[in-house]
């Protein structure tokens, strides 16, 4: 029961085609291929920041950075507020079991 059953090879179906015999060829060196012609750069404009332009970015990535650091910490305060109202609920079941038990 707990021997590994190996699995037996299956037998093949259908027409089975011998492997290609591939022909050894000969290579005749040649004139050599002409090097490609270098192709014009593409121009590009070029990005030139003004002082305006400048100010407008750092002023995006700072809103970004305080409007990604609030949502953290406010995911950060709702795991907190959640675990102490738990801790709570769990205290006071404490309480009412141990109650009930000296009642008995």
């Amino acid at each position: 029961m707990f021997q590994p059953k190996i699995p037996t090879m299956p037998q093949p179906s259908g027409l089975v085609t011998p492997p290609a015999v591939v022909q050894p060829i000969t290579i005749t060196p040649g004139t050599p291929a002409p090097a490609p012609a270098a192709a014009p750069e593409p121009s590009r404009p070029v990005v030139q920041l003004t002082p305006g332009t400048a100010i407008a970015l750092v002023g995006a990535g700072t809103a970004v950075v305080l409007v990604v650091g609030t949502v953290l910490v406010s995911l950060l305060l709702a795991v907190a507020v959640t675990s102490a109202s738990v801790a709570v609920c769990a205290v006071v079941l404490r309480s009412l079991i141990a109650s009930d038990a000296k009642r008995r």
